[in-house]
C-alpha cells in the first residue's frame, strides 16, 4: 500500500485525526493506496500556512512567479512517462490517453499561465484632461481549488496554475478517488523548493474535507469542477459568505450530424467524443443526432466500428478503452442502460459489463454502448450518465434538432458537423452551450473562455477569464 499524505506548509504530513481511507485501482478492483481524511482542523492548519506565505508570494514579481510555474512544468515533462503511468493506474484510463492528453495538458496549463500572467494589461481611462482612472488587479488572497476524478492532474493544474500565477496562495483538494498525481505534485514542489504555504494540497472526501474548504471564512474564492448537485451545494453554502465562485459542472452534450457533413470525419469524431476516457469526460457527445437522409448509413458505419472497440488492460500501450472509475459508478451506468430499455430504447451495440482476463479480471469494465429509439425528453436523454453510453436518433429539420439539443438542463458543449458555413454559424448561435465545436471536438485554445450555461456552470475559466477570476479589481481615480 502506498501512503498518500497532505502537503501543508511545504511538508508532507498526516491528518490531525490520523483517519485514512483506501483508494482502488479501477482496472483490478484492488486497493493500492491510502490517503488521509482531512477535517476542518487540517484545513485550519493549511490556511494558517497560506496566510503566512501570502505576502511574500504576492510580493514577488509576475516574472518570478512565472519561473516557479515553469519549473513545475519542466519537472513533470522530464518524467512524463512515470506521471502518465500513475494517472492511468489511478483512473483506469488507457496509458496511451494519459500520455497523449492528461500529462501534456497539465504541462501546458502551467506553461500557459506562467506566460499569460506576463502579458496582462490593466485599464486606464482619461475621464477628462485632468481626471485619470486606472484599474489595479490584485490577488484575492487564499483560494480553494476542488478538482474531479476524471482528469485529475489536467484539471487540478487548470485551477492552481492561474491562481498561483496571479499571486494567490492555494488550498487544493483533488478527488479522493484519484489522489496519486496530486500527491506526486506535492513531492515535486518539495523537490524544487517551492516556498512553503504557497500551495497546500489536502486529501479526503467532499464531507468533511471539501465542505471545510467551502466553509472556511478565510478562503474567499472557490473554483470547483464536478457534479451539478455538488456544485449546487457549494453555491448554497458559499453564497451567504459572499465567496467568489467558479463552478464547472455536468453536461449532456449534443453531437449534431447534418447530411452535408464530411462523413468519415464526423463518424471518427463521433466515436471519439462518445467513448474517449470511457465516456467519462464532461465534454463527451452523448446524444448523437443524425439527419435522416444519412441516418441509416451513419448508423451502420457507427455500429460496425464501435463493435471493434473493446475494453482492455489500460496499462497495455495498445488499449483504446480502459476501466470505469469504480464499482459504484459501473453500477450507475448499468442502471441507466436498464432505464433506457424500460423507456423503449433498443441496445444496438454493447450494453453489458465485460470481464478482462489476467490481472484485470476483477476490474470495472463496460462495453461501449449505443442506444436508439428513445424520445429526446426521456430520462436517459436528459440525465448525465458519464459513461461509455451514447444515444442515437434521426432528425429531419434544423429547428427540431436545435430544440432537442437545448431541451436538457445542461449547457456545457456541443458539436456540429456540416460543410455549410452559414448553417454552422446559425446553429451555433442558437445552441445554449458554453462551447460549440464545428467539424471538430475537444480542440482547446487555452486563451479562450471555457464554461457552461444553465446547470453546467457559473463563471468561465481559461485565458484572461481565469486571471480575472483569481484577482480583484480596484479602481483608482486621480485628479491630475
Amino acid at each position: 500500500m502506498e501512503i498518500i499524505q497532505n502537503y501543508i506548509d511545504g511538508a508532507l504530513i498526516t491528518s490531525k485525526s490520523g483517519n485514512v481511507m483506501p483508494t482502488e485501482e479501477p482496472a483490478t478492483g484492488s486497493e493500492y493506496a491510502s490517503l488521509p481524511v482531512s477535517e476542518p482542523s487540517d484545513i485550519d492548519v493549511a490556511v494558517i500556512a497560506a496566510k503566512k506565505a501570502f505576502q511574500g508570494w504576492a510580493g514577488l514579481s509576475s516574472a518570478d512567479r512565472s519561473q516557479w510555474l515553469l519549473k513545475i512544468a519542466q519537472a513533470i515533462e522530464d518524467d512524463r512517462d512515470r506521471w502518465a503511468s500513475a494517472e492511468s493506474k489511478d483512473t483506469g484510463k488507457p496509458l496511451a490517453l494519459a500520455r497523449s492528453l492528461d500529462i501534456p495538458r497539465a504541462v501546458a496549463n502551467f506553461r500557459f499561465f506562467a506566460n499569460a500572467v506576463l502579458h496582462t494589461a490593466s485599464q486606464a481611462h482619461h475621464t477628462s484632461p485632468t481626471i485619470l482612472n486606472y484599474t489595479n488587479r490584485n490577488p484575492i488572497g487564499i483560494v480553494g481549488c476542488i478538482s474531479p476524478w476524471n482528469l485529475p492532474l489536467y484539471l487540478l493544474s487548470w485551477k492552481i496554475a492561474p491562481a498561483l500565477a496571479t499571486g494567490n496562495c492555494v488550498i487544493a483538494k483533488p478527488s479522493e478517488i484519484t489522489p496519486m498525481t496530486a500527491h506526486m505534485l506535492s513531492q515535486l514542489c518539495i523537490e524544487i523548493g517551492l516556498p512553503p504555504g504557497v500551495l497546500n494540497i489536502v486529501h479526503g472526501p467532499g464531507d468533511p474535507t471539501g465542505q471545510a474548504i467551502v466553509d472556511h471564512p478565510d478562503i474567499t474564492a472557490i473554483s470547483f469542477t464536478g457534479g451539478t448537485q455538488t456544485g449546487r451545494n457549494i453555491a448554497s453554502n458559499a453564497a451567504p459568505l459572499f465567496k467568489k465562485l467558479s463552478l464547472e459542472m455536468g453536461g449532456k452534450n449534443p453531437n449534431i450530424v447534418f447530411q452535408d457533413c464530411d462523413f468519415e470525419d464526423a463518424l471518427k469524431h463521433t466515436i471519439r467524443s462518445g467513448f474517449a476516457n470511457q465516456g467519462q469526460i464532461c465534454l463527451c457527445g452523448s446524444r448523437v443526432f443524425v439527419q435522416q437522409e444519412i441516418y441509416q448509413r451513419f448508423k451502420k458505419a457507427l455500429v460496425d466500428q464501435v463493435g471493434w472497440l473493446k475494453p482492455a488492460d489500460p496499462a497495455d500501450a495498445e488499449t483504446k478503452m480502459g476501466a470505469i472509475i469504480s464499482k459504484e459508478h459501473l453500477q450507475k451506468i448499468e442502471s441507466y442502460i436498464a432505464l433506457a430499455k424500460h423507456e423503449g430504447g433498443k441496445i444496438i451495440v454493447g450494453g453489458e459489463r465485460i470481464q478482462v482476463k489476467g490481472r484485470c479480471q476483477h476490474g470495472y469494465f463496460m462495453q461501449p454502448t449505443i442506444i436508439e429509439g428513445l424520445h429526446h425528453n426521456c430520462r436517459t436523454n436528459q440525465e448525465e450518465i458519464f459513461g461509455p453510453v451514447i444515444t442515437l436518433a434521426p432528425f429531419k429539420y434544423e429547428q427540431e434538432v436545435i430544440e432537442w439539443s437545448n431541451s436538457v438542463e445542461y449547457g456545457l458543449s456541443a458539436s456540429i458537423w456540416t460543410k455549410n458555413l452559414s448553417r454552422a454559424h446559425r446553429v451555433a448561435s442558437l445552441l445554449k452551450n458554453g462551447v460549440v465545436w464545428v467539424n471538430c471536438w475537444l480542440i482547446r485554445d487555452l486563451r479562450t473562455p471555457f464554461g457552461g450555461m444553465k446547470q453546467s456552470g457559473v463563471g468561465r475559466e481559461g485565458g484572461e477569464e481565469a486571471l480575472r477570476f483569481f484577482t480583484k479589481a480596484q479602481n483608482v481615480c486621480i485628479q491630475l
